[in-house]
């Protein structure tokens, strides 16, 4: 019998994926977990491995092409049934399960309870049928009634990408039709890739969403380096890559724990303070940009978090991260800096109200105690939302992470 291959569920906000390209051929074998195809998202780029083992027997979702969550995008026999690149027929229950995500019967069990016994759906239960809370808190930001959009997710569900478009084209309307194409005779023309569009799509958000603030610190990185030196051969024989960055996302998250606001979201007009510092490292890709996860942050030493970050970087640039990797992060780290930039002023990644930036980490010469000395400095660089956060919350938060950084004691690491 058929084994049929799904797209994967990223989450609620999530309601479809890119197949980027598929490892196997039609015809050839395939081992249970061994990788099938990779797909991109909002969230991620990975591989996701085969439910079975068997023959890749149809390929449903070709490359470039997207489908939605708990769609159907391959199938898997264990037979000798000859295999096609076409559709292949499968049983009625498979069929059932590629018409429905594990969202939308979530959700319709919620509307079905919220209904009245007439089985007439009322206009709040259609219009959470047909999206997520991220998308419907889009629509009420810009004023745009769901119900008239027609969604391209799964059973006309309505996603990100349909609202943002909405939104692009209430915005075109109100400025003059640009050029048919901008590139000139001898131009190299060539189309965005899935993650660029998606990074676009999330930067785009972001400014429209948050009222972004920047304020930038300059901190001695001299005690650090000195520790740093001290440590690195004992982080070495423990299978450990002693960087800056553990120093940095270790005094983070005690910081965080002092000034909670900093680990909060915005849901219409209440706070949510998370309960956990789940804390995204941004990671460069060939291509692009994706911020892996690390749980639990604040129940981590530097060592932890040392391996942990080496750990998930090193997946994020060989796809083998998870999607749930890449989801429920409270705050954000990136560092732009590791090609010498003094500070930059990063873009909050929502629904999150806060993003630290790190420059580049150098000898420079500054004034202690009326004396010029050469000391090792970097500027550190928040990024906050002032509609929830004010200056003087901003500041203090990293007037401590400034304190920690340069008070570490060896005896913590």
């Amino acid at each position: 019998m058929p084994v049929p291959v799904l797209m994967p569920q990223m989450g609620e906000s999530i309601a479809e994926g890119t197949v980027v390209r598929w490892l196997k051929k039609v015809g050839e074998t395939v081992d249970r977990d061994e990788p099938l195809f990779e797909i991109s998202t909002d969230k991620v780029d990975a591989e996701i491995p085969a439910p079975a083992s068997g023959v890749l027997l149809s390929v449903k979702v070709q490359e470039g092409e997207m489908a939605a969550v708990n769609s159907v995008v391959a199938t898997i026999s264990d037979t000798d049934e000859p295999a096609t690149s076409t559709d292949h027929a499968l049983p009625e229950q498979v069929e059932t399960t590629q018409t429905s995500t594990a969202s939308n019967q979530a959700v319709t069990k919620s509307v079905t309870d919220k209904t009245s016994s007439t089985d007439s759906l009322t206009t709040e239960a259609v219009r959470e049928l047909k999206s997520s809370p991220l998308v419907r808190r889009l629509a009420d930001e810009h004023n745009i009634d769901i119900n008239k959009i027609a969604g391209t997710g799964a059973n006309g569900r309505v996603t990100k990408r349909d609202i943002l478009q909405v939104i692009e084209r209430g915005s075109a309307a109100t400025q003059r039709t640009a050029p048919a194409s901008i590139a000139a005779p001898g131009d190299r023309v060539e189309p965005l890739s899935n993650m660029r569009k998606k990074i676009a799509e999330h930067m785009i958000l972001s400014r429209r969403t948050s009222a972004h603030v920047h304020s930038v610190f300059h901190v001695d990185f001299s005690n650090l380096k000195k520790i740093r030196q001290k440590k690195k051969a004992e982080y070495d024989q423990a299978g450990a890559k002693l960087t800056y960055m553990a120093f940095i996302a270790k005094a983070v998250v005690d910081a965080i724990q002092r000034h909670p606001i900093l680990n909060a979201s915005l849901d219409g007009d209440s706070i949510i303070y998370r309960k956990n510092i789940n804390l995204g490292i941004a990671v460069s890709l060939e291509k692009g940009l994706i911020v892996p996860v690390i749980k639990n942050a604040q129940a981590k030493d530097v060592l932890g978090l040392s391996k942990a970050i080496v750990d998930v970087a090193s997946r994020a640039r060989s796809k083998q991260l998870k999607p749930e990797e890449v989801q429920d992060g409270t705050f954000t780290i990136t560092n732009p800096g590791q090609l010498g930039a003094q500070f930059g002023f990063p873009i909050i990644n929502q629904p999150q109200v806060a993003i630290l930036g790190i420059g580049t980490i150098e000898k420079r010469a500054v004034p202690v105690n009326n004396k010029v000395q050469i000391r090792t400095m970097a500027y550190l660089t928040l990024g906050f939302d002032h509609r929830l956060i004010d200056g003087v919350v901003a500041d203090e938060f990293m007037a401590d992470l400034k304190t920690q950084l340069e008070n570490f004691s060896s005896e913590d690491v």
